[in-house]
């Protein structure tokens, strides 16, 4: 079964930040987005070429590190959206899609 990658990512940047939002504890939120990096990772290895893969694998830890300035000047939910909404559709164009 393949997993659709750009939910994951999507899911997993949007879920990393509410749990850890909600919670406080900004590690638990980490240890989401890690566990969905992995996930996300090991699939883009097994359908996507290791240049595909890193590039992704970029992607997702840049829009992670894009949405913290980006909520400084739109707000914390639109940040979060737009960078996830962007990651899953580069994901979605390179390796989902096939």
């Amino acid at each position: 079964m393949r997993i659709p990658t750009a939910a994951i990512t999507a899911g997993s940047l949007i879920g990393g930040w509410q749990l850890a939002r909600r919670t406080g504890i900004r590690p638990l939120g980490g240890a989401v987005l890690a566990a969905g990096g992995l996930v996300a990772g090991r699939e883009w290895s097994r359908r996507t070429t290791p240049a595909v893969t890193t590039a992704l694998v970029a992607t997702y830890v840049g829009a992670f590190g894009l949405s913290h300035p980006l909520a400084k000047k739109i707000g914390s939910w639109p940040a979060v959206l737009a960078v996830s909404a962007a990651t899953a559709a580069i994901t979605y164009a390179t390796a989902d899609r096939r």
